[in-house]
């Protein structure tokens, strides 16, 4: 009993508290029960539904179709027949029954007489864009030449000599191309229309031919290499932000000075460090810059060749990774450099990769790493594998080869390998070649101009392909469908039309009657305000007149119209200057004059003196009988006083 009225307590109290805090109980709801197995049989039945729905129109369609297509044997084979024996007619006209397994098709049986179209066939039909869906690198190796973005070009003018430098920032926004001319000219893709105009034309190295051109791995810096001893970094507007130091030419020791003393061959970018760049010159180095310090180069690598006396570099290059340096030399050697370590001892090298004297124009890694693709200037292509070094792994020959800076590149999946020809005297068929990089069997030989193709890019992300010719022009190839912005962007646009200059004009009140102060001057079309202005000699600035007569407006006329003609003139035409002449003679001149008319001592005797009274003019003895009488004289001298006085 006590435990009973302890319970109906406590309800009690929960009754009371429920009330209090406004709900009705507390853990009295019970949680909501799903039944799985009823929902897995509601899914199960809809799912069978549709799948009869499915193969009851698949069999109305094969029913109504009649396509067929004769074979050798004279039979007829149906669209939808499945591949293979024909089914047996005890199976095709017996119904299938289900049965248990793991294969069991759900839904219903199939309907009877219906053999020709199985559960796999309906698996290929709904997913059959997965056909299709195969990895692009396996269908690249199968068919290589089919992925040759080249359906489409647009044609850029960059001058009238040779194309012989052209390179594409990473994102393949902007290109820049360099020539003979020594002239760089800016083109941007998403800028530009159909007019294929460049936005900027430079002229950054004065009179030297452009030898190479390169972006930078964020594309924020273009380095430039010209035919002087200093290598310049521009922005990507062409302003300069550095000028490499030149070094002393009477230093013997090129490792002593502060920059190249020659002529410079290539330039490259390091591919991982954004203010790292590399030079190669004819002085017999190759020097490793620091964007942010230009006073002196950071590293200098002087390669030699097998006499040990100093090789010059023709071309240098990076690995991909950054952790190589290839360099090749006119004596036809290939040398690798450990970017890790100093550069003192060669990690790779082959002398006899090339012929000796040849030109090396052009080195380049492949994607992974492990290839290097030479060019040379004896008119083949090489593949070198660095792991074995001292023999290629396969040659192509015929290659015409007339330039120091011809390219050869890899195709972004590093199954092609891509090169340009140039052309003998009097041939018009510039080729860019396509080969094998497995073995350098020539894939395609695409004519793409009647003049040597120099240099030639193809960029991964653009997947579009880039040559500069030997007639100034540069060509963008592409493939709408597998090419990505670049040329696609600029094809599309319309060309800009030449805007109408814009102008308002005031109204004009005719007042014929009003006070002066307020009349407007008459309006004058443009045509008259011309001629009024040709008649003001200080609006048309027009040329003075030549003169006739003796001059006007302040002008001498015809004898004086220079003025060594006037001075000339004026000095035969003045008078004898008075000072030049006797002092004496000029006094005396105006004798008689001053006789005639005096002025000074005549007139203030007029009065007193009317008649001039002069003295007598004796002779000298006179003189002296005067003298004597006065000298001989007894009495006292006037003008003396006595002692007594």
């Amino acid at each position: 009993m006590a435990a009973k009225e302890t319970s109906a307590e406590r309800d009690k109290e929960e009754d009371e508290m429920e009330k209090v805090m406004g709900f009705s109980g507390f853990g009295g709801k019970k949680a909501k029960q799903f039944d799985f197995m009823s929902m897995f049989e509601q899914t199960r039945r809809t799912a069978m539904e549709r799948s009869q729905k499915i193969l009851a129109e698949r069999e109305e369609a094969y029913q109504q179709t009649d396509i067929r297509t004769p074979n050798t044997s004279g039979n007829t084979i149906h669209e939808f027949d499945n591949v293979g024996p024909p089914v047996p007619d005890t199976l095709k006209n017996k119904p299938s029954e289900p049965t248990d397994g793991d294969d069991d098709m759900p839904g219903p049986p199939l309907p009877s007489g219906f053999g020709g179209y199985t559960n796999e066939d309906l698996n290929n039909e709904i997913n059959v864009d997965s056909d299709h869906e195969e990895d692009d690198n396996t269908m690249v190796f199968k068919r290589p030449e089919s992925k040759i973005p080249m359906s489409h070009e647009i044609e850029l003018r960059q001058g009238k000599t040779t194309v012989s430098a052209l390179t594409l920032d990473p994102s393949g926004a902007r290109l820049i191309a360099g020539g003979y001319d020594y002239m760089v000219k800016f083109w941007d893709f998403a800028g530009m229309d159909t007019s294929l105009k460049s936005f900027r034309e430079i002229r950054p190295c004065e009179s030297y031919p452009i030898r190479s051109l390169e972006y930078s791995l964020s594309g924020e810096y273009v380095l430039v290499v010209a035919g002087n001893a200093q290598a310049k970094v521009i922005d990507r507007d062409g302003f300069e932000v550095m000028q490499c130091k030149k070094g002393d030419q009477y230093v013997t020791d090129t490792s002593h000075t502060k920059g190249h003393t020659g002529m410079l061959n290539a330039g490259c970018w390091h591919p991982k460090n954004k203010i790292e760049f590399m030079t190669c010159s004819i002085d017999g180095s190759v020097r490793l810059w620091d964007l942010k310090k230009d006073e002196k180069h950071k590293s200098i690598i002087k390669p030699r060749n097998k006499q040990g006396r100093r090789a010059i570099p023709t071309t240098c290059c990076y690995s991909r990774d950054g952790n190589y340096i290839a360099v090749a030399c006119n004596d036809g050697s290939i040398q690798l450099w450990d970017h890790r370590k100093m550069f003192v001892n060669v990690a790779f090298k082959n002398m006899n990769a090339h012929t000796n004297g040849s030109e090396t124009s052009s080195l380049c890694f492949s994607y992974n790493g492990k290839i290097l693709a030479s060019r040379g200037g004896d008119d083949t292509l090489k593949l070198w594998d660095i792991r074995s070094f001292q023999k290629p792994l396969c040659v192509a020959e015929d290659l015409f080869n007339r330039f120091p800076m011809t390219d050869c590149t890899f195709s972004p999946y590093d199954n092609l390998v891509v090169t340009g020809v140039s052309v003998g005297k009097g041939e018009t068929d510039g080729q860019l070649v396509f080969l094998n990089s497995q073995d350098l069997k020539v894939v395609s030989r695409a004519t793409v101009s009647d003049s040597s193709v120099v240099r030639s890019l193809w960029h991964p992300k653009l997947n579009q392909i880039v040559i500069g010719t030997g007639n100034g022009i540069v060509k963008v190839f592409y493939d709408p469908e597998t090419s990505q912005r670049g040329a696609k962007l600029c094809v599309v646009k319309k060309k800009s039309k030449v805007k109408a200059i814009e102008y308002t004009s005031s109204n004009y009140v005719i007042t014929p009657h009003a006070l002066p102060m307020f009349r407007e001057a008459r309006q004058q079309s443009t045509f008259k305000q011309g001629l009024k202005a040709r008649k003001d000699p200080m609006k048309s600035k027009r040329p003075d007149l030549p003169i006739d007569g003796v001059g006007v407006g302040g002008r001498v006329g015809h004898h004086g119209s220079t003025l060594a003609q006037y001075v000339a003139k004026q000095i035969a035409i003045r008078k004898p200057d008075e000072r030049d002449k006797d002092p004496r003679a000029a006094i005396l001149r105006h004798a008689e004059e001053a006789k005639k008319n005096p002025l000074w001592v005549t007139p203030a005797y007029e009065n007193t003196q009317p008649i001039p009274i002069f003295q007598k003019d004796d002779s000298d003895s006179n003189d002296e009988d005067e003298g004597d009488k006065i000298m001989n004289r007894t009495g006292p001298v006037p003008w003396k006083r006595s002692k007594k006085e």
